[in-house]
C-alpha cells in the first residue's frame, strides 16, 4: 500500500543505459542498496576527463573491510572428537570437520600452517537461490569481536542470498574473501587452489583471488565442459561449461605441472640403459626436425665414429646441447644405408626421479555432471539424495597435478566428492594423499529425497558417502602400494572447553569461589580436552592416539611420545606418577589444573620433568 519508489525506478532506468554507473553502497541507515556512482556517470556524459577521486586498479564492495576483519578476528571455539561417527578413529590420517568453515579454517591455522598441498572448493554459485554464510558485516569491529568470542556460539546460520537482496554480489564476495584469506596461509609454498565457479561470479572471484594470492600466482582459468546433450536451460544460450580457477601459493615453487602418463603413453617407453634404475625406460625421439622455421644456427655437422653427420633439414638443439647429450650418452645413433638417424633418449623420469607426464590443457572435456549424479546413484541407490554433485573424477584429475602425496583440503565439502577422489586414487594408484573435509551441518529440506532417506543434514550425507566409498575401495582390487587408509576422524565445531566466567574480580564473593575450582565444562571428556590442546599447540589433528594406564591414571599419547596428556582431576597427579611419566620423555606433557592437590604439588611435578626429562614442554589447563 505504498506509492511507487521513483528513485529506485529512475536508478533502474539509468542502469539500462549506463550499467557501470550503478553500484552497491551503504545508505545513512547502514543498509546496502543500489546507488548511482555519480563520478562515473559524469565521466560517461563528458567528452573530456572528469576530475574525481584518485583511480587505482581494485575490486571494492560494501563490507570488504569488515570481511577482512572477520578473517583476522580470533574465536573462542574448539573441535570435539566424535568416535561414534568416525571410521578407524585412532589410526586414520583423514579428517571430517562439521561446522562453519570460516571458524574451522581459523582453528586449523596453528596445526596446518603451510602444510596443505591442494585446496579444492566448490562454493555456492550465487544464483539467487543458493545458500551462503551470513557473516554479519554490518556490525562494528568491537561488536564483531565481542560476538565472535562468545563461548556459547555454535556457528553462523545460513540464509538465502536472493537477487532481490541489495547486496547480492557484496555478500557473496565478502563470504568468499574472508575464507580464501584464511585458507591461503594453510597452503605449502608449492600448493595449488582449485575453485569451481560459473559465469555469475567468475570475474569477481578472479579479482578477489588476484588480490589474495597475487596476480603473479595465477596459473590458469580452466574451462570445464560439464555436460553433453542439451546443456543447462537458458533463455539466450545453451550453457555447457563452467570454470575452475587455479592459483598457486608461490608459482615459482610449483615447477612443471604434469599429469601421470597413461597406458597409451607408457607403451612407447620400451628401451633400457644403465640409467634405468634411476630414470626408468626411455623412448627414442628424432633429434632432426623438418617442422621448424629455418634457423641457420641449428644446421651444423656432428661427428660419430669418424663420420660427419648432417641433418636433413636442421637439428632441434643447439650444438652445445648436442655435445653435452653425447657426453652423457643420451643420443642414439643408427646407421642406415643412406646415412645416419639420430634420436635422443626421453626418459620416463627426469633427473630428480619425477615421472614425466603431459601438461594439462585449459579445456576439460568432462567428466560430465551426469557422471557425478551417477556416482550418487551408485553409492546411495538414489541419485536425488544430493543434487548436482561434482564428479569425483574431475577432482581426481586435479590431484594428478600435485604428485603422489600430500594433504588435500575441501572446506565446501558437500557430498564429499573430494574425499571420494582421494580414497579412489590412493586405492587404485598407490598414492598417499590424505584429506580434510569441512561441511556445515546444513539441514536437508523436509520434503527432499535426502530427508526421506533418513539424512538430516548435508554433513551426514558426506560422512556416509566416505564410509561407503571406503568399503567399496577395500572390496575392489587395490594397488600393492596402497596404505589402505579408508577411515576418517570426525571433529565437530563447538564452544571452548573452558568454563564461562561472567564475573569481574570485584564482583566475586568468598562463597562463590568454590564454583570456580574447576575451569573445565562438566560435559567435556579427556579427548575433548586433548584436541583443544592439540589445536593450541599446533599438533597435527590426524596423528595416531593411544591410551595407557600409568599407576592407575589414564594417559593419552599422541604419535608415540609427541604429546602425553593426563586430565585426571581431584588431586590425583602426584610425584610418583610424574616420575614414571617423565621416564617416557615425551616432547610435550599436559595436565589438568584440578589434577594437582595444591600449588606445591604442581611445582614439584614441573621440577621432576626439568630433572628427568628437560626436553619436555609442560603445560597445564
Amino acid at each position: 500500500m505504498h506509492s511507487p519508489d521513483l528513485t529506485q525506478d529512475h536508478i533502474a532506468r539509468l542502469r539500462e543505459l549506463f550499467p557501470a554507473c550503478v553500484t552497491e553502497a551503504k545508505g545513512d541507515d547502514g543498509a546496502v542498496r543500489l546507488a548511482v556512482d555519480f563520478d562515473q556517470l559524469r565521466q560517461e556524459l563528458s567528452g573530456t576527463l572528469v576530475e574525481g577521486p584518485q583511480e587505482r586498479y581494485q575490486l571494492n564492495w560494501p563490507g570488504k573491510r569488515e570481511a577482512l576483519l572477520a578473517a583476522n578476528a580470533p574465536i573462542a571455539k574448539t573441535l570435539r572428537p566424535c568416535r561414534d561417527e568416525s571410521v578407524d578413529f585412532d589410526t586414520t590420517r583423514n579428517l571430517f570437520i562439521e561446522g562453519d568453515n570460516l571458524d574451522a579454517l581459523k582453528l586449523l591455522q596453528e596445526a596446518y600452517l603451510g602444510k596443505v598441498k591442494l585446496i579444492y572448493i566448490d562454493p555456492p554459485y550465487n544464483t539467487g537461490n543458493d545458500f551462503v554464510y551470513e557473516d554479519d558485516f554490518a556490525e562494528s569491529a568491537k561488536e564483531y569481536l565481542r560476538r565472535s568470542n562468545q563461548k556459547d556460539e555454535t556457528g553462523n546460520r545460513l540464509i538465502v542470498n536472493t537477487v532481490a537482496n541489495g547486496r547480492f554480489h557484496s555478500d557473496w564476495a565478502s563470504m568468499i574473501y574472508a575464507r580464501l584469506k584464511v585458507a591461503r596461509s594453510l597452503l605449502t609454498d608449492e600448493g595449488l587452489v582449485f575453485i569451481s565457479i560459473d559465469d555469475g561470479e567468475v570475474a569477481n572471484l578472479r579479482s578477489i583471488c588476484g588480490e589474495i594470492f597475487g596476480e603473479d600466482n595465477f596459473v590458469a582459468q580452466l574451462v570445464w565442459k560439464k555436460s553433453y546433450g542439451g546443456g543447462a536451460k537458458s533463455k539466450h544460450v545453451v550453457r555447457l561449461h563452467e570454470y575452475v580457477l587455479v592459483y598457486a601459493k608461490q608459482k615459482e615453487s610449483v615447477g612443471f605441472l604434469s599429469l601421470p602418463p597413461n597406458e597409451e603413453v607408457l607403451r612407447y617407453y620400451k628401451f633400457r640403459d644403465d640409467k634405468f634404475d634411476v630414470r626408468g625406460p626411455f623412448r627414442k625421439q628424432p633429434l632432426a626436425t623438418n617442422s621448424m622455421d629455418p634457423r641457420p644456427n641449428l644446421r651444423y655437422p656432428i661427428e660419430k665414429d669418424g663420420e660427419v653427420i648432417w641433418p636433413e633439414k636442421q637439428w632441434q638443439w643447439s650444438k652445445d646441447r648436442v655435445i653435452e647429450a653425447m657426453n652423457n650418452d643420451e643420443l642414439v645413433f643408427t646407421k642406415k644405408n643412406d646415412g645416419w638417424t639420430v634420436d635422443y633418449k626421453q626418459y620416463l623420469k627426469d633427473e630428480e626421479g619425477v615421472v614425466r607426464g603431459a601438461k594439462p590443457y585449459t579445456v576439460l572435456d568432462g567428466p560430465y555432471t551426469q557422471r557425478g549424479t551417477a556416482e550418487i546413484e551408485q553409492i546411495f541407490g538414489n541419485g536425488k539424495v544430493f543434487t548436482f554433485p561434482k564428479p569425483s573424477e574431475l577432482i581426481e584429475e586435479f590431484l594428478g597435478y600435485c604428485g603422489t602425496s600430500g594433504l588435500v583440503l575441501d572446506f565446501f565439502a558437500g557430498s564429499c566428492p573430494t574425499a571420494h577422489a582421494v580414497l579412489r586414487k590412493n586405492a587404485t594408484q598407490g598414492t598417499s594423499f590424505s584429506f580434510i573435509a569441512v561441511q556445515y551441518p546444513e539441514a536437508c529440506d523436509q520434503d527432499s529425497e535426502a530427508s526421506k532417506a533418513g539424512y538430516r543434514t548435508i554433513a551426514e550425507i558426506g560422512k556416509e558417502r566416505i564410509r561407503r566409498c571406503g568399503k567399496q575401495a577395500t572390496r575392489d582390487a587395490a594397488h600393492e602400494g596402497w596404505n589402505r587408509d579408508v577411515g576418517f576422524r570426525v571433529l565437530k565445531l563447538d564452544s571452548s572447553n573452558m568454563a564461562d566466567v561472567f564475573y569481574a574480580p570485584d564482583a566475586v564473593n568468598q562463597g562463590a569461589l568454590e564454583g570456580f575450582t574447576d575451569n573445565i565444562k562438566p560435559d567435556r571428556t579427556a579427548e575433548d580436552l586433548l584436541f583443544q590442546v592439540m589445536l593450541d599447540w599446533g599438533v597435527d589433528l590426524a596423528l595416531p592416539i593411544t591410551r595407557q594406564s600409568i599407576q592407575g591414571r589414564e594417559v593419552l599419547f599422541v604419535d608415540g611420545n609427541a604429546l602425553a596428556a593426563c586430565f585426571e582431576a581431584g588431586g590425583r597427579i602426584d610425584e610418583a606418577f610424574a616420575k614414571e611419566l617423565a621416564t617416557r620423555k615425551p616432547l610435550r606433557a599436559v595436565f589438568r589444573d584440578a589434577g594437582f592437590a595444591d600449588s606445591a604439588a604442581k611445582m614439584n611435578v614441573e621440577q621432576i620433568f626439568k630433572l628427568l626429562s628437560p626436553v619436555t614442554e609442560v603445560k597445564c589447563i
